[in-house]
């Protein structure tokens, strides 16, 4: 017999709505999270919390005054989960809550273990929640350029946890990440840099500014998915890497960038400043380079490409497409001014 649905009103109750948005602001800044899995997930977060301290103490009453990490996993079968979900929906079923939830696992959300009879359900700590939100990471970070002997590897696990909400087949896409930032490396390794961390080195943001042999430029006009090297399983790569001195190439594919969420808002600005400075450099080996393309994979970065001024290339409806900017606009921008304009 399925469970009645939990009332609507269960989730405000214990964590006010307002709350609620502002937590979702934050987690929306992770590669893969659609607004409507972060509202799930702060519900389904709130849900799991409030079971376990009612299990401590009965007599519990809402509000609650923070929104701590539950302490190991908690039963919630997926028949909970739909309850939570969709309780104010008419459409909703057991199997639909079940993948929103491996797609939160996917994402580094949770951990979801299945003992043979019952779901069991882990929220590790979040960084970026938990620090405040006026919190600055107490570890600097230094502008460094790519080690492939000691970078491939951590840069392939970040680059793979961002790649996750799309491609479920996990279990290769570090190591086949790695094996390609390898071999680019060793082809062109001057647009390639990372920030890394000034206590341990380990790298916690990487770009990668490719530059694209003329012969692949057509890509650039046709599905945005074919973009997706790095996340495929496909050995054939669509874009040919240009080599230094071809006067022929005038185009550069920002192939990644990212930043772990716990640093992003303090070192976006500094890290796109020194893309910058990179491209002025691969101009040296590229005189005739005048164009930026990138692929946009995730709303959480549309406000920032387009306060730099890149600008949708396809109209047709998709989560995944080409943006476009001219290489002397991108160079003349005071990065810090523009950054500024989008959070006004």
């Amino acid at each position: 017999m399925r469970q009645p649905p939990i009332d609507p009103a269960f989730t405000d109750h214990w964590f006010s709505a307002q709350q609620q948005q502002a937590v979702v602001e934050k987690l929306r800044k992770r590669v893969g999270l659609t607004r409507i899995r972060a509202q799930y997930f702060v519900q389904l977060w709130v849900y799991l919390l409030v079971q376990q301290k009612r299990q401590e103490n009965p007599k519990l009453q809402p509000p609650l005054s923070q929104l701590d990490c539950p302490v190991g996993p908690i039963s919630c079968t997926h028949r909970e989960a739909a309850n939570l979900f969709y309780s104010n929906k008419e459409q909703g079923s057991d199997r639909a809550a079940g993948l929103i939830l491996d797609k939160l696992a996917a994402l580094g959300l949770l951990k979801k273990t299945f003992d043979g009879n019952t779901t069991q359900i882990a929220i590790p700590e979040i960084p970026e929640m938990l620090g405040g939100s006026d919190s600055k990471p107490v570890v600097k970070l230094l502008l460094d350029d790519f080690d492939p002997r000691c970078d491939a590897i951590p840069i392939a696990n970040l680059l793979a946890t961002n790649y996750s909400w799309m491609n479920q087949s996990l279990q290769s896409t570090p190591h086949r990440i790695a094996q390609l930032l390898r071999l680019w490396a060793g082809q062109y390794g001057t647009g390639m840099r990372v920030l890394r961390r000034s206590d341990n080195l380990n790298p916690m943001g990487f770009y990668l500014l490719y530059p694209v042999a003329s012969e692949s430029e057509v890509n650039f006009f046709e599905v945005a998915h074919r973009g997706l090297h790095l996340s495929s399983l496909s050995d054939a790569d669509p874009f040919v890497m240009a080599t230094p001195g071809d006067e022929t190439c005038v185009a550069v594919f920002i192939r990644s960038w990212m930043i772990e969420p716990a640093y992003l808002e303090c070192y976006r600005a500094e890290f796109v400043a020194d893309a910058q400075q990179t491209l002025l450099k691969m101009q040296k080996d590229f005189p005739n380079l005048c164009d930026l393309y990138t692929l946009m994979i995730h709303p959480s970065f549309e406000a920032m490409t387009a306060a730099l001024g890149f600008q949708k290339l396809q109209q047709a409806p998709s989560s995944i497409y080409w943006v476009y900017l001219a290489l002397d606009r991108f160079l003349s921008l005071d990065v810090s001014m523009q950054l500024a304009r989008e959070e006004e």
